[in-house]
Protein backbone atom coordinates (compact mmCIF):
# COMPACT_ATOMS: atom_id res chain seq x y z
CA UNK A 1 0.00 0.00 0.00
CA UNK A 2 2.76 2.40 1.00
CA UNK A 3 4.67 1.59 -2.18
CA UNK A 4 1.55 2.28 -4.33
CA UNK A 5 0.87 5.56 -2.53
CA UNK A 6 4.47 6.67 -2.98
CA UNK A 7 4.29 5.85 -6.67
CA UNK A 8 1.11 7.92 -7.08
CA UNK A 9 2.69 10.77 -5.09
CA UNK A 10 5.78 10.58 -7.27
CA UNK A 11 3.69 10.80 -10.43
CA UNK A 12 1.82 13.83 -9.03
CA UNK A 13 5.09 15.60 -8.23
CA UNK A 14 6.45 14.71 -11.66
CA UNK A 15 3.24 15.94 -13.32
CA UNK A 16 3.45 19.23 -11.39
CA UNK A 17 7.03 19.69 -12.50
CA UNK A 18 6.04 18.96 -16.10
CA UNK A 19 3.12 21.38 -15.78
CA UNK A 20 5.39 24.07 -14.42
CA UNK A 21 7.87 23.50 -17.24
CA UNK A 22 5.10 23.56 -19.85
CA UNK A 23 3.64 26.72 -18.35
CA UNK A 24 7.09 28.31 -18.35
CA UNK A 25 7.58 27.46 -22.05
CA UNK A 26 4.12 28.79 -22.93
CA UNK A 27 4.71 31.99 -20.98
CA UNK A 28 8.05 32.52 -22.68
CA UNK A 29 6.48 31.94 -26.09
CA UNK A 30 3.65 34.39 -25.35
CA UNK A 31 6.16 36.93 -24.03
CA UNK A 32 8.23 36.57 -27.21
CA UNK A 33 5.14 37.19 -29.34
CA UNK A 34 4.28 40.28 -27.28
CA UNK A 35 7.85 41.62 -27.58
CA UNK A 36 7.93 41.02 -31.36
CA UNK A 37 4.51 42.62 -31.82
CA UNK A 38 5.51 45.60 -29.68
CA UNK A 39 8.74 46.03 -31.62
CA UNK A 40 6.87 45.86 -34.94
CA UNK A 41 4.30 48.34 -33.70
CA UNK A 42 7.04 50.66 -32.49
CA UNK A 43 8.85 50.32 -35.82
CA UNK A 44 5.69 51.05 -37.80
CA UNK A 45 4.56 53.71 -35.39
CA UNK A 46 2.20 56.52 -36.26
CA UNK A 47 2.87 58.01 -39.70
CA UNK A 48 3.11 61.73 -39.14
CA UNK A 49 3.56 64.48 -41.75
CA UNK A 50 6.77 66.43 -42.24
CA UNK A 51 6.64 69.86 -40.61
CA UNK A 52 7.63 73.01 -42.51
CA UNK A 53 8.08 76.21 -40.53
CA UNK A 54 7.96 79.87 -41.40
CA UNK A 55 11.16 80.34 -39.40
CA UNK A 56 13.11 78.18 -41.85
CA UNK A 57 11.74 80.21 -44.77
CA UNK A 58 12.70 83.53 -43.19
CA UNK A 59 16.19 82.32 -42.40
CA UNK A 60 16.60 80.88 -45.91
CA UNK A 61 15.83 84.17 -47.65
CA UNK A 62 18.20 86.16 -45.45
CA UNK A 63 21.53 87.01 -47.13
CA UNK A 64 24.68 85.10 -46.37
CA UNK A 65 25.11 82.49 -49.13
CA UNK A 66 28.47 82.37 -50.93
CA UNK A 67 27.23 80.09 -53.76
CA UNK A 68 28.46 81.22 -57.19
CA UNK A 69 25.04 81.25 -58.81
CA UNK A 70 26.34 82.08 -62.30
CA UNK A 71 28.54 78.96 -62.35
CA UNK A 72 26.48 75.86 -63.25
CA UNK A 73 29.33 73.52 -62.27
CA UNK A 74 29.54 75.09 -58.81
CA UNK A 75 25.77 74.86 -58.40
CA UNK A 76 25.85 71.22 -59.51
CA UNK A 77 28.56 70.50 -56.92
CA UNK A 78 26.42 72.21 -54.24
CA UNK A 79 23.31 70.21 -55.19
CA UNK A 80 25.13 66.88 -55.38
CA UNK A 81 26.87 67.47 -52.05
CA UNK A 82 23.54 68.25 -50.38
CA UNK A 83 21.94 64.96 -51.52
CA UNK A 84 22.03 61.63 -49.67
CA UNK A 85 23.97 58.73 -51.16
CA UNK A 86 20.86 57.42 -52.97
CA UNK A 87 17.89 59.34 -54.37
CA UNK A 88 14.71 58.44 -56.26
CA UNK A 89 13.83 60.23 -59.49
CA UNK A 90 10.05 59.96 -59.73
CA UNK A 91 9.09 61.90 -62.92
CA UNK A 92 9.21 59.80 -66.09
CA UNK A 93 11.21 62.34 -68.10
CA UNK A 94 13.95 61.75 -65.50
CA UNK A 95 14.11 65.18 -63.87
CA UNK A 96 15.31 65.38 -60.28
CA UNK A 97 13.86 68.71 -59.17
CA UNK A 98 15.16 70.96 -56.42
CA UNK A 99 14.99 74.52 -55.17
CA UNK A 100 17.03 76.71 -52.85
CA UNK A 101 17.32 80.31 -51.70
CA UNK A 102 20.34 82.53 -52.26
CA UNK A 103 20.78 86.27 -52.58
CA UNK A 104 17.25 86.76 -51.15
CA UNK A 105 15.77 84.86 -54.13
CA UNK A 106 14.36 81.41 -54.68
CA UNK A 107 15.97 79.40 -57.47
CA UNK A 108 14.36 76.30 -58.95
CA UNK A 109 16.02 73.72 -61.14
CA UNK A 110 16.71 70.12 -61.99
CA UNK A 111 19.35 67.51 -62.55
CA UNK A 112 18.34 65.40 -65.53
CA UNK A 113 19.51 62.02 -66.73
CA UNK A 114 18.30 62.27 -70.32
CA UNK A 115 17.79 58.89 -72.03
CA UNK A 116 19.87 60.03 -75.01
CA UNK A 117 22.90 61.42 -73.15
CA UNK A 118 23.11 59.59 -69.82
CA UNK A 119 24.74 56.48 -71.31
CA UNK A 120 27.28 58.82 -72.91
CA UNK A 121 28.40 59.79 -69.41
CA UNK A 122 26.56 63.13 -69.38
CA UNK A 123 24.13 64.80 -67.00
CA UNK A 124 22.20 68.08 -67.25
CA UNK A 125 21.99 70.84 -64.66
CA UNK A 126 19.48 73.68 -65.16
CA UNK A 127 18.15 76.37 -62.82
CA UNK A 128 16.84 79.92 -62.70
CA UNK A 129 15.05 82.38 -60.45
CA UNK A 130 11.62 80.91 -59.86
CA UNK A 131 8.76 81.99 -62.11
CA UNK A 132 5.86 84.14 -60.93
CA UNK A 133 2.83 85.45 -62.82
CA UNK A 134 3.57 89.07 -61.96
CA UNK A 135 7.09 89.30 -63.42
CA UNK A 136 9.06 88.59 -66.54
CA UNK A 137 10.85 85.25 -66.91
CA UNK A 138 14.48 85.27 -65.79
CA UNK A 139 17.36 83.73 -67.76
CA UNK A 140 18.09 80.03 -67.30
CA UNK A 141 21.50 78.68 -66.36
CA UNK A 142 22.18 75.34 -68.03
CA UNK A 143 25.11 73.04 -68.67
CA UNK A 144 25.54 69.52 -69.97
CA UNK A 145 28.25 68.12 -67.70
CA UNK A 146 30.64 65.27 -68.46
CA UNK A 147 34.13 64.00 -67.65
CA UNK A 148 35.62 67.20 -69.02
CA UNK A 149 33.96 69.02 -66.12
CA UNK A 150 35.10 66.42 -63.60
CA UNK A 151 31.69 64.72 -63.57
CA UNK A 152 31.27 60.99 -64.22
CA UNK A 153 28.00 59.21 -64.95
CA UNK A 154 28.10 55.41 -64.71
CA UNK A 155 25.27 53.00 -65.34
CA UNK A 156 24.84 50.88 -62.22
CA UNK A 157 21.73 48.98 -63.30
CA UNK A 158 18.95 49.08 -65.89
CA UNK A 159 17.51 52.26 -64.38
CA UNK A 160 20.15 53.32 -61.87
CA UNK A 161 23.05 55.69 -62.48
CA UNK A 162 25.93 56.73 -60.26
CA UNK A 163 26.88 60.39 -60.61
CA UNK A 164 30.19 61.50 -59.11
CA UNK A 165 31.88 64.87 -58.74
CA UNK A 166 34.95 65.18 -56.60
CA UNK A 167 34.57 63.12 -53.42
CA UNK A 168 30.76 62.99 -53.59
CA UNK A 169 28.91 60.17 -55.34
CA UNK A 170 25.14 59.78 -55.57
CA UNK A 171 23.14 56.86 -56.95
CA UNK A 172 20.12 58.09 -58.92
CA UNK A 173 17.34 55.52 -59.05
CA UNK A 174 15.00 56.19 -61.98
CA UNK A 175 11.35 55.29 -61.52
CA UNK A 176 10.77 51.76 -62.84
CA UNK A 177 7.22 51.56 -64.22
CA UNK A 178 8.04 48.88 -66.78
CA UNK A 179 5.34 46.57 -65.39
CA UNK A 180 2.66 49.27 -65.22
CA UNK A 181 -0.13 49.03 -67.80
CA UNK A 182 -3.83 49.94 -67.92
CA UNK A 183 -6.42 47.24 -67.24
CA UNK A 184 -7.97 45.97 -70.47
CA UNK A 185 -11.37 47.06 -69.16
CA UNK A 186 -10.51 50.78 -69.48
CA UNK A 187 -9.11 50.60 -73.02
CA UNK A 188 -11.25 51.34 -76.05
CA UNK A 189 -11.07 49.22 -79.22
CA UNK A 190 -9.36 52.02 -81.19
CA UNK A 191 -6.83 52.89 -78.51
CA UNK A 192 -3.16 52.05 -78.08
CA UNK A 193 -1.23 52.30 -74.82
CA UNK A 194 1.99 54.29 -75.33
CA UNK A 195 3.40 54.18 -71.80
CA UNK A 196 3.00 54.93 -68.09
CA UNK A 197 3.60 58.43 -66.73
CA UNK A 198 4.61 59.60 -63.27
CA UNK A 199 4.04 63.33 -63.32
CA UNK A 200 5.93 65.81 -61.15
CA UNK A 201 2.59 66.42 -59.42
CA UNK A 202 2.93 62.88 -57.98
CA UNK A 203 -0.01 61.72 -60.13
CA UNK A 204 0.23 58.69 -62.42
CA UNK A 205 -1.32 58.48 -65.88
CA UNK A 206 -1.60 56.19 -68.87
CA UNK A 207 -0.74 57.87 -72.18
CA UNK A 208 -3.28 56.61 -74.72
CA UNK A 209 -3.48 57.15 -78.47
CA UNK A 210 -6.80 56.83 -80.34
CA UNK A 211 -5.74 55.53 -83.75
CA UNK A 212 -9.07 56.14 -85.46
CA UNK A 213 -9.60 59.72 -84.29
CA UNK A 214 -5.86 60.51 -84.22
CA UNK A 215 -5.83 62.00 -80.74
CA UNK A 216 -4.14 61.51 -77.36
CA UNK A 217 -5.55 61.14 -73.84
CA UNK A 218 -4.03 61.07 -70.37
CA UNK A 219 -6.01 58.53 -68.35
CA UNK A 220 -5.75 58.63 -64.56
CA UNK A 221 -4.02 55.52 -63.20
CA UNK A 222 -6.34 54.16 -60.53
CA UNK A 223 -4.62 50.81 -60.16
CA UNK A 224 -2.95 52.42 -57.13
CA UNK A 225 -4.33 54.90 -54.56
CA UNK A 226 -4.29 58.35 -56.14
CA UNK A 227 -2.38 61.15 -54.42
CA UNK A 228 -5.20 63.67 -54.43
CA UNK A 229 -8.75 64.29 -53.25
CA UNK A 230 -11.19 64.63 -56.16
CA UNK A 231 -14.37 66.67 -55.76
CA UNK A 232 -17.16 67.21 -58.31
CA UNK A 233 -17.85 70.67 -59.70
CA UNK A 234 -21.16 72.25 -58.77
CA UNK A 235 -22.77 71.83 -62.20
CA UNK A 236 -22.14 68.09 -62.74
CA UNK A 237 -20.64 65.10 -61.01
CA UNK A 238 -19.03 64.07 -64.31
CA UNK A 239 -16.26 66.64 -63.84
CA UNK A 240 -13.92 66.18 -60.86
CA UNK A 241 -11.15 68.53 -59.73
CA UNK A 242 -8.21 67.59 -57.50
CA UNK A 243 -8.05 69.75 -54.37
CA UNK A 244 -4.25 69.48 -54.27
CA UNK A 245 -3.28 69.56 -57.95
CA UNK A 246 -6.11 71.44 -59.62
CA UNK A 247 -6.23 68.72 -62.28
CA UNK A 248 -9.69 68.30 -63.81
CA UNK A 249 -11.01 64.92 -64.94
CA UNK A 250 -14.05 63.70 -66.81
CA UNK A 251 -15.77 60.47 -65.78
CA UNK A 252 -16.07 58.69 -69.09
CA UNK A 253 -19.63 57.69 -70.04
CA UNK A 254 -18.46 54.57 -71.87
CA UNK A 255 -15.59 53.18 -69.82
CA UNK A 256 -14.87 53.14 -66.08
CA UNK A 257 -12.05 55.68 -66.20
CA UNK A 258 -11.21 59.34 -65.72
CA UNK A 259 -9.77 61.41 -68.58
CA UNK A 260 -7.61 64.44 -67.80
CA UNK A 261 -9.43 67.44 -69.32
CA UNK A 262 -7.90 70.45 -67.60
CA UNK A 263 -5.07 72.01 -65.59
CA UNK A 264 -5.35 75.32 -63.76
CA UNK A 265 -4.06 78.09 -66.01
CA UNK A 266 -2.11 79.79 -63.22
CA UNK A 267 -0.07 76.61 -62.70
CA UNK A 268 0.67 76.34 -66.41
CA UNK A 269 1.84 79.96 -66.49
CA UNK A 270 4.42 79.53 -63.74
CA UNK A 271 5.62 76.09 -64.84
CA UNK A 272 5.15 74.46 -61.44
CA UNK A 273 4.53 70.83 -60.46
CA UNK A 274 0.88 71.13 -61.47
CA UNK A 275 1.25 72.39 -65.06
CA UNK A 276 0.13 69.06 -66.52
CA UNK A 277 1.85 65.83 -67.65
CA UNK A 278 2.85 66.98 -71.14
CA UNK A 279 6.46 67.35 -69.94
CA UNK A 280 6.70 63.93 -68.28
CA UNK A 281 6.31 61.55 -71.21
CA UNK A 282 7.19 57.87 -70.61
CA UNK A 283 10.71 58.16 -72.04
CA UNK A 284 12.10 55.02 -70.38
CA UNK A 285 9.16 52.87 -71.45
CA UNK A 286 8.38 53.87 -75.04
CA UNK A 287 8.24 50.76 -77.20
CA UNK A 288 10.49 51.37 -80.18
CA UNK A 289 8.83 53.71 -82.69
CA UNK A 290 5.40 53.72 -81.04
CA UNK A 291 5.42 57.37 -79.97
CA UNK A 292 6.95 58.72 -83.17
CA UNK A 293 4.49 56.68 -85.25
CA UNK A 294 1.55 58.13 -83.32
CA UNK A 295 2.86 61.69 -83.72
CA UNK A 296 3.44 61.23 -87.45
CA UNK A 297 -0.05 59.80 -87.75
CA UNK A 298 -1.31 63.16 -86.43
CA UNK A 299 1.34 65.37 -88.10
CA UNK A 300 2.73 63.65 -91.23
CA UNK A 301 4.64 66.85 -92.08
CA UNK A 302 7.07 66.08 -89.22
CA UNK A 303 8.47 63.00 -90.97
CA UNK A 304 12.27 63.12 -90.84
CA UNK A 305 12.20 66.00 -88.34
CA UNK A 306 11.73 64.19 -85.02
CA UNK A 307 13.40 61.31 -83.18
CA UNK A 308 11.58 58.45 -81.51
CA UNK A 309 10.88 60.66 -78.48
CA UNK A 310 9.16 63.25 -80.67
CA UNK A 311 12.03 65.75 -80.40
CA UNK A 312 13.88 67.66 -83.10
CA UNK A 313 17.43 66.40 -83.72
CA UNK A 314 18.95 69.55 -82.22
CA UNK A 315 16.63 69.43 -79.22
CA UNK A 316 15.10 72.82 -80.06
CA UNK A 317 11.56 71.49 -79.75
CA UNK A 318 9.55 68.48 -78.75
CA UNK A 319 6.09 67.61 -79.92
CA UNK A 320 3.64 68.86 -77.33
CA UNK A 321 0.97 66.38 -76.25
CA UNK A 322 -1.37 68.56 -74.20
CA UNK A 323 -4.97 67.77 -75.15
CA UNK A 324 -6.40 69.31 -71.96
CA UNK A 325 -7.74 72.80 -71.27
CA UNK A 326 -6.06 75.55 -69.26
CA UNK A 327 -8.94 76.73 -67.09
CA UNK A 328 -9.51 79.57 -64.62
CA UNK A 329 -12.90 78.55 -63.29
CA UNK A 330 -14.99 75.40 -63.44
CA UNK A 331 -17.27 77.09 -65.96
CA UNK A 332 -14.39 76.88 -68.46
CA UNK A 333 -14.69 73.09 -68.34
CA UNK A 334 -18.44 72.86 -68.90
CA UNK A 335 -18.29 72.98 -72.74
CA UNK A 336 -16.51 69.62 -72.55
CA UNK A 337 -19.43 68.17 -70.59
CA UNK A 338 -21.93 69.74 -72.99
CA UNK A 339 -20.11 68.16 -75.91
CA UNK A 340 -19.91 64.74 -74.23
CA UNK A 341 -23.67 64.69 -73.60
CA UNK A 342 -24.73 66.34 -76.84
CA UNK A 343 -27.01 64.39 -79.17
CA UNK A 344 -25.68 66.48 -82.05
CA UNK A 345 -22.14 65.06 -81.79
CA UNK A 346 -21.82 61.86 -83.85
CA UNK A 347 -21.33 58.87 -81.59
CA UNK A 348 -18.03 57.95 -83.22
CA UNK A 349 -16.62 61.44 -82.46
CA UNK A 350 -17.42 61.26 -78.73
CA UNK A 351 -13.77 61.10 -77.60
CA UNK A 352 -12.99 64.22 -79.60
CA UNK A 353 -14.90 66.10 -76.91
CA UNK A 354 -11.98 65.64 -74.51
CA UNK A 355 -9.30 67.22 -76.69
CA UNK A 356 -8.82 70.97 -76.39
CA UNK A 357 -6.38 73.12 -78.34
CA UNK A 358 -4.24 75.68 -76.51
CA UNK A 359 -3.61 78.52 -78.98
CA UNK A 360 -2.28 80.95 -76.35
CA UNK A 361 -2.78 82.11 -72.78
CA UNK A 362 -4.59 85.27 -73.88
CA UNK A 363 -7.21 83.48 -75.93
CA UNK A 364 -10.11 81.20 -75.04
CA UNK A 365 -9.47 77.49 -75.36
CA UNK A 366 -11.24 76.19 -78.45
CA UNK A 367 -12.90 72.82 -78.64
CA UNK A 368 -11.34 70.05 -80.68
CA UNK A 369 -14.69 69.08 -82.17
CA UNK A 370 -14.89 72.58 -83.66
CA UNK A 371 -11.28 73.33 -84.67
CA UNK A 372 -9.60 69.96 -85.17
CA UNK A 373 -7.34 67.85 -82.97
CA UNK A 374 -3.83 68.79 -84.14
CA UNK A 375 -1.48 69.57 -81.29
CA UNK A 376 1.40 72.01 -81.28
CA UNK A 377 5.08 71.36 -80.77
CA UNK A 378 6.58 72.11 -77.40
CA UNK A 379 9.17 74.81 -78.02
CA UNK A 380 11.65 76.68 -75.86
CA UNK A 381 9.07 79.37 -75.15
CA UNK A 382 6.56 76.91 -73.72
CA UNK A 383 8.82 75.51 -71.00
CA UNK A 384 11.83 77.17 -69.44
CA UNK A 385 14.62 75.75 -71.56
CA UNK A 386 18.22 76.76 -72.07
CA UNK A 387 18.48 77.88 -75.68
CA UNK A 388 17.93 74.93 -77.96
CA UNK A 389 18.37 72.18 -75.41
CA UNK A 390 15.23 70.23 -74.62
CA UNK A 391 16.74 68.89 -71.40
CA UNK A 392 17.15 72.18 -69.57
CA UNK A 393 13.73 72.72 -68.08
CA UNK A 394 13.82 73.90 -64.47
CA UNK A 395 10.83 74.08 -62.16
Amino acid sequence: MMTGAMMILGRMISNKRMCRQACRHICLAVLAVIIIHSAATAADGPVLPRLYTHQSYVEDVMPGSTLKIDDPTAVFAYVLDALPERVKVYPTENYYYFYFYTGNLRYAGNVRLDPVTRDQGKVHIAYSIDLAEWKEEDPVFHKLLDAGDGVTVERAGRLTYRVTYGAKSVLFELNDLSNVAPPASIMGPDEKFLGPIFDDSAMRFFLIYNQRLKLFHYILDETIPINDVLVPVSATNRILIGKRTGFAYYRDHRLDRKILIGVFEGNARVNNYFDGPFDQLPDNFIDGEALRSAILDVEPSLKGQIDRFGAAPDGSSRYMIAPYAHYRGEEDLLPIHTCAESKNIPRDLYYGCFVVEQPSFDGDASHAAEKGTKLRKRTASVKRTAGADRSARPR
